[in-house]
């Protein structure tokens, strides 16, 4: 089968089966795992971020894991040219690319080709932004930037923040700087998904998993390496309820409550970048006993073609 400009892109909620699909795939087909999973550049976060094992990164390759420390930034465009340049390479070795994740801005960003504007991050504007709070920061992005507005998640604040920051530094909204070039890769999108109580139970079965395989000592190990809670690497979900644990704001119950909770409703966040009627993706249910043997007759169908609608 002829690899020469092909990309398989696996995307769905977090919990769904992403990794262990991915790996199946990347064993049937000759293929290595590119993360488009933000959580995952990170170095000695290893259980919050349900990563996969040493075992797995050794049974596939897996790129743009643990390519930085926690108080280090890799900003989107830094991340996309780095899978540019990782999927080119694996291309050239005749194997199959696959970027795997459940960070929809990133899967986009490579996938869409996005351009992303080249401001450097502005530490003192930053500053003076957050103390504005959240109503207000989104009031000032509604009269900067209305579309921005639109597709930004008011609650993410970080985004709005880098919004405003694009914006204030430009004198131009973010959204005219941006403009997407798709790459030439031949996409093909396979989707995952189960229905909504499978899906909690298994994202509470992980929850328990990584408090018994050892979350709390991870966090305490960070701690004491002088990471600090503010650290937005630091601020996702099962390391900021486990922080207010540890700094006696809650129980570790209460802390392992918050985790299930938080993560439920981040999943139905994920639907907002991978809609179940986008044409491009593929949507396989995972709770049905022949998902995997039809994501493969799929996936091979796509490889024998000469060519395939994106």
């Amino acid at each position: 089968m002829g690899l020469v400009n092909k990309l398989l892109i696996i995307v769905g909620q977090t919990a769904v089966g992403k990794t262990a699909i991915s790996l199946k795939l990347a064993r049937e087909f000759e293929g290595e795992i590119v993360s488009a999973d933000s959580r995952l550049f990170y170095r000695g976060m290893n259980i919050g971020t349900a990563k996969p094992s040493a075992d797995d990164m050794q049974l596939v390759p897996h790129y743009l894991v643990d390519i930085c420390d926690p108080d280090q930034t890799l900003t989107l465009g830094e991340y996309q040219q780095l899978a540019y340049l990782t999927i080119d390479q694996i291309l050239e070795r005749n194997r199959l690319p696959i970027l795997v994740g459940g960070t929809g801005q990133y899967i986009m960003a490579v996938a869409e080709g996005w351009g992303i504007p080249e401001v450097a991050p502005r530490p003192s504007l930053r500053r003076l932004l957050e103390q504005l709070g959240g109503n207000e920061l989104n009031r000032w992005l509604i009269a900067l930037d209305p579309y921005a507005a639109q597709k930004i998640d008011s609650r993410n604040l970080r985004r709005v923040i880098r919004a405003l920051e694009v914006t204030l530094t430009t004198g131009i909204p973010i959204t005219k700087l941006q403009h997407k070039s798709p790459p030439s890769y031949e996409r093909c999108w396979i989707g995952l998904f189960r229905d909504r109580e499978s899906l909690y139970r298994r994202i509470d079965q992980r929850v328990d998993q990584m408090i018994d395989g050892g979350l709390v000592g991870e966090i305490q190990t960070l701690r004491l390496a002088g990471y600090d809670r503010s650290l937005p690497a630091l601020s996702g979900l099962g390391y900021r309820q486990i922080f207010s644990h540890l700094e006696g704001e809650c129980t570790l119950e209460e802390a392992v409550q918050r985790m299930k909770f938080e993560t439920h409703r981040f999943s139905r966040q994920q639907n907002t970048w991978f809609r179940r009627d986008d044409p491009r993706i593929n949507w396989f249910d995972l709770d049905q006993h022949d998902a995997i043997h039809n994501i493969i007759g799929y996936v091979r169908q796509w490889l024998d073609q000469n060519s395939s609608p994106d």
